[in-house]
């Protein structure tokens, strides 16, 4: 993998580590995007929550991440003198959650990537039975994720079409929305899932793992926001599209898909070919990807990069040929 993909620590957008302030040297701030800000203080992570994070699912995906089962899959919060045990109030009432500090993903290294670690993680959370959890297990939001992208999308300050427009992003947009329009009503969040009995991240990509006990700990899984009952090809879904667009190498697909496969993961299939179980929740990360390349693109006046193009074209390429020869000449056997 020459390019690391998006989603990757290694991209630009999830290297955003910066001090906090003069006067506190010991705090960094890891992440601060609209869906959470994440500040370290030693060895302890305070998460401040998205403004529209609904309280009592994300409590209970606190709850979930602290269960027993879940120890040495998810990386387990801190307990915080509250009434549910794990959340408190900022100040401008978001949600706010404790975490130990763990050593992430190199994001100077990344062919050194944990995939097969990734895929094990995954086997084992999709492996248990969410009926031994304490419920109700809210649903998984990675559909909600991708229509929120279509709709930032449609937000976003794309030029009208021109010689003027940077990188054709016009086009660009309009494949997006034709590959979006091809998904089916479920994968779009207008619909309820088909599959509902499998306990999934929602968001998995490589920025989703630590290593604790910092630094060289087992890999665990972070991030719950997204955490819930659905279909686990979701989980599998990005590193698909990666592999489908070109962006992930057919050797790296292949240790990961074999590493899920060989821990007992249910979710991409039973037959050598995962395309039918992966297809359309592959199609959706790569429509959720590449609207947001082309959102950011269009908010910084400036055309698409080499990736970003990748995700558009594969797009381009689904709405152009029938579904099963979208993906042809990437299937792993």
């Amino acid at each position: 993998m020459t390019t690391p993909p998006p989603g990757h620590p290694a991209a630009p957008a999830l290297r955003s580590t910066v001090a906090a302030s003069s006067d506190a040297p010991s705090r960094q701030v890891l992440a601060d995007r609209p869906d959470g800000t994440v500040v370290r203080s030693g060895r302890t992570v305070t998460k401040t929550h998205a403004r529209d994070a609904d309280p009592q699912d994300l409590a209970a995906r606190l709850r979930i991440a602290a269960h027993p089962l879940l120890h040495g899959t998810l990386l387990p919060p801190l307990p915080i003198t509250a009434p549910d045990g794990f959340l408190t109030r900022s100040e401008d009432g978001r949600a706010v959650s404790r975490w130990p500090y763990g050593s992430p993903v190199p994001p100077d290294d990344p062919d050194a990537a944990p995939w097969e670690d990734t895929a094990r993680l995954l086997a084992r959370l999709h492996s248990l039975d969410p009926r031994q959890l304490p419920g109700p297990v809210p649903p998984m939001r990675g559909p909600a994720k991708a229509a929120r992208a279509l709709a930032r999308l449609r937000g976003a300050p794309v030029p009208a079409s021109g010689p003027g427009a940077p990188g054709s992003l016009p086009a660009a947009a309009a494949a997006v929305e034709r590959a979006w329009s091809l998904l089916p009503p479920w994968a779009r969040d207008e619909a309820p899932s088909p599959r509902t009995d499998t306990l999934c991240h929602g968001d998995l990509h490589l920025g989703q793992l630590v290593r604790h006990p910092a630094p060289d700990g087992p890999w665990l899984l972070i991030d719950i926001d997204d955490l819930g009952c659905g279909d686990g090809a979701w989980d599998l879904a990005r590193p698909a599209a990666w592999f489908a667009s070109g962006l992930l190498a057919p050797d790296v697909w292949t240790r990961f898909l074999t590493a899920y496969r060989s821990a007992g993961g249910p979710a991409a299939g039973p037959d050598d070919d995962p395309w039918p179980a992966l297809e359309v929740p592959a199609r959706a990360l790569t429509v959720q990807t590449a609207a947001l390349a082309v959102a950011k693109a269009a908010a910084a006046s400036r055309p698409l990069d080499e990736v970003e193009s990748a995700v558009v074209e594969a797009c381009a390429r689904m709405t152009s040929l029938p579904p099963q020869l979208a993906t042809a000449g990437r299937t792993v056997g």
